[in-house]
């Protein structure tokens, strides 16, 4: 996050004692939530029961919708669904929200049939309306949800205070993860740690309160109830001491084990009461067949739309690209993809037509940036790119082109990144991840920083997706991938 994030952050981190508001969110936040999720649904419902009306008046008469279903009975159906998924109970990441809210929308639109059919009103009530009130209830929920989750992280309102236990790498990815995720809503107390200079040294100003032997009096000085234990390296005796010393403090607590890098997307817990030993049930997604034809689904059809919408931004390009420097608009270069076949990856060109005699030339008159070109396959200082190639890869519009790369089926809205035959040594035992399905024109290496990443970074982000891969990882990918061109970072 910015510095600007910090500084909102470090505002609220000062006050070391969870307040009345704070300790009581969990029980305050449901029902600005459920308020929040009516006025939604009502909205929804509008604007359903007037594009209905404008589309369909003249062949089947204004529609009428009681007072009782538009303001009761339907936004009930809804909400009560929205509680069966945990939408009102649990703190969760947006994209899990999301998700949750997507499949409680079909499920409450379904109920909201099943009633007008058993209530023998369904004669009079639009088909065409119920299929819109079930888009819009998706919709408008989740925006006025945000909207919601926004405001009180800015105000620094209901965010549920979280005392951090480590104060390592795992601590600040979990910092990192906490402050960037407006549905989770957390707000850190302090950090405990053995090392004092590492505890003082966490990102974003977390304040420093002590060392683990503190733990307890730490915990009833701030009056906090929710503790997160972020030091995987710790022994499972001291681990253990430390868990049941804490935990009849606290009504939740959580802790980050030693599996990290590892697919745990998609884990199921086990427990052998008897034998007191847990098994963690592992899953490779994308080896699924049946997952692979939902991904391919997902990209034919967001593809075909997004196409048509974004053809006069290809025009526009194609303009600029043939107006600033003479060659072909279109460059076509071999890359390898699913199964380890080459397929031909096209971009905007954004290299001048003699580009491999400039790299060389360059590469002998300063050959201190041989390494850096080794390194990556890429230059910060890259002579040959033009002038409105800085343009197209500063935004990322220069690999529009392979939209047309998914529609052939030789790559995928997301996916690893395409990689040339000089890299694939560089995936070692990695590499049949990667050979198991289509490159991806976006992906976690572009959310991430993009060329700021280190290789081996990316391989592992590559890897960890393949595994843990599901329909909404691809959108929230998606709609990150806005965010990162937005802001620019990590490209050239």
């Amino acid at each position: 996050m910015g510095n600007s994030f910090s500084a909102k952050r470090s505002k609220h981190s000062r006050r070391k004692v969870a307040g009345f508001w704070e300790t009581n969110s969990n029980l305050i936040m449901p029902f600005i939530l459920a308020i929040s999720d009516w006025l939604g649904i009502l909205c929804a419902e509008n604007i359903s029961f007037y594009l209905r009306n404008i589309m369909l008046t003249e062949a089947s008469g204004i529609l009428h919708i009681s007072w009782l279903n538009s303001h009761v009975t339907f936004p009930f159906a809804f909400m009560v669904y929205f509680q069966v998924a945990g939408l009102y109970r649990k703190r969760m990441q947006f994209w899990q929200i999301v998700e949750k809210l997507f499949a409680a929308c079909v499920y409450g639109t379904v109920t909201i049939v099943l009633l007008l059919y058993v209530t023998h009103i369904a004669g009079s009530t639009s088909r065409l309306y119920v299929a819109l009130l079930w888009v819009f209830t998706f919709l408008f929920v989740g925006i006025f949800r945000y909207i919601v989750k926004k405001i009180l992280e800015k105000a620094g309102a209901l965010q549920l205070p979280v005392l951090l236990i480590g104060a390592g790498k795992t601590a600040n990815l979990l910092v990192k993860g906490f402050s960037e995720d407006v549905g989770l809503g957390y707000r850190i107390l302090g950090v405990l740690d053995d090392n004092a200079e590492a505890g003082k040294s966490l990102e974003h100003n977390i304040p420093y309160l002590g060392t683990f032997d503190d733990a307890e009096k730490i915990i009833r000085r701030t009056r906090v109830k929710d503790v997160v234990i972020a030091a995987p390296g710790l022994s499972t005796k001291n681990l253990s001491e430390l868990i049941y010393r804490i935990q009849p403090l606290v009504k939740n607590l959580s802790f980050v084990p030693d599996l990290i890098g590892l697919p745990v997307g998609g884990l199921e817990v086990e427990s052998l009461f008897n034998e007191k030993l847990m098994l963690l049930n592992l899953h490779n997604n994308l080896a699924h067949a049946y997952n692979r034809v939902i991904k391919f689904v997902f990209d034919m059809v967001l593809t075909v739309v997004g196409t048509i919408c974004i053809s006069p931004i290809l025009l526009l390009l194609i303009v600029l690209i043939k107006h600033d420097s003479p060659g072909p608009v279109i460059f076509a270069h071999r890359r390898i993809g699913r199964h380890g076949k080459y397929f031909m990856c096209y971009k905007f060109r954004t290299m001048c037509i003699d580009a491999q005699n400039k790299l060389e030339q360059y590469l002998k008159d300063n050959p201190e940036m041989r390494e850096e070109w080794e390194k990556d396959f890429k230059l910060k200082d890259d002579p040959r790119i033009t002038r409105i190639g800085h343009f197209l890869r500063k935004t990322s519009l220069d690999e529009l082109p392979q939209i047309f790369n998914v529609l052939k089926g030789d790559m995928s809205l997301v996916g690893p990144r395409p990689i040339i035959k000089a890299e694939v040594p560089r995936y070692g035992d990695y590499i049949n991840d990667y050979f198991m399905v289509r490159p991806g024109i976006t992906g976690m290496w572009q959310v991430n920083g993009r060329s700021d990443t280190t290789y081996d970074e990316r391989v592992g982000m590559d890897s960890w997706y393949v595994r843990n891969w599901a329909v909404w990882l691809d959108v929230m990918l998606l709609f990150r991938t806005f965010k990162a061109v937005f802001k620019g970072k990590g490209a050239y």
